[in-house]
């Protein structure tokens, strides 16, 4: 029971946090028993948080790093708001998180080389905010990813080919860097080829 508390207390200290001029966090009452009752929370059969989906609620903020605390999360999706402030490094503690959709705020910072710890995310999208500085190398242990969207930020230096070769090794279908200040490529108004395609390799019996 200790643990539902402590999640409930985390997501409301998020709520105190966020400003909330649609009042979709109205149902996040503190004296429940735990969050599972909340709209836009989802728990698993032991009332422990799994998701959160408040993509496009007109919510602005920032982000607590407390969130790297609710260890069951599977679906982070606070997309299209109005989030400000870095992405916190604790994330990279939500080793059961498959979505991670912060894309369309207004987020700064660089982007915490601590996500290369979460093995089993499929689907990184943090593209339309202020992000900054490299893209870190440890991206390229998520081999599990299907889908990293890094447009459209302020983000510098090289791809490095440690993700590139997810596209090779992994599982990843669409890396999308484009419209950042990266080294080695060209900004163009027209759609580019964005995905390798190749046959599956012939193996000998």
């Amino acid at each position: 029971v200790n643990l539902l508390l402590h999640e409930g207390d985390i997501l409301y200290s998020q709520r105190q946090v966020w400003k909330d001029p649609n009042n979709v966090l109205t149902s996040w009452d503190p004296t429940l028993v735990n969050p599972c009752t909340w709209f836009h929370v989802t728990c698993n059969n032991v009332n422990s948080v799994i998701r959160v989906d408040l993509g496009n609620a007109g919510i602005s903020g920032t982000l607590i790093p407390q969130l790297g605390q609710l260890k069951n999360l599977q679906y982070l999706e606070l997309y299209a708001n109005n989030m400000s402030g870095p992405i916190p490094t604790t994330l990279g503690n939500l080793t059961r998180l498959v979505s991670l959709d912060l894309y369309d705020n207004h987020l700064t910072g660089v982007i915490p080389s601590s996500l290369g710890a979460v093995g089993r995310l499929r689907f990184l999208r943090l593209h339309g905010n202020k992000l900054a500085g490299v893209i870190p190398a440890s991206l390229g242990r998520l081999t599990k990813l299907v889908e990293l969207e890094l447009q459209e930020n302020m983000l510098t230096g090289t791809v490095p080919l440690e993700v590139l070769s997810l596209v090779l090794v992994g599982d990843l279908t669409e890396l999308n860097v484009a419209k950042n200040n990266l080294a080695g490529t060209i900004k163009s108004s027209k759609p580019r080829v964005a995905t390798v395609i190749q046959d599956t390799l012939k193996t000998t019996l």
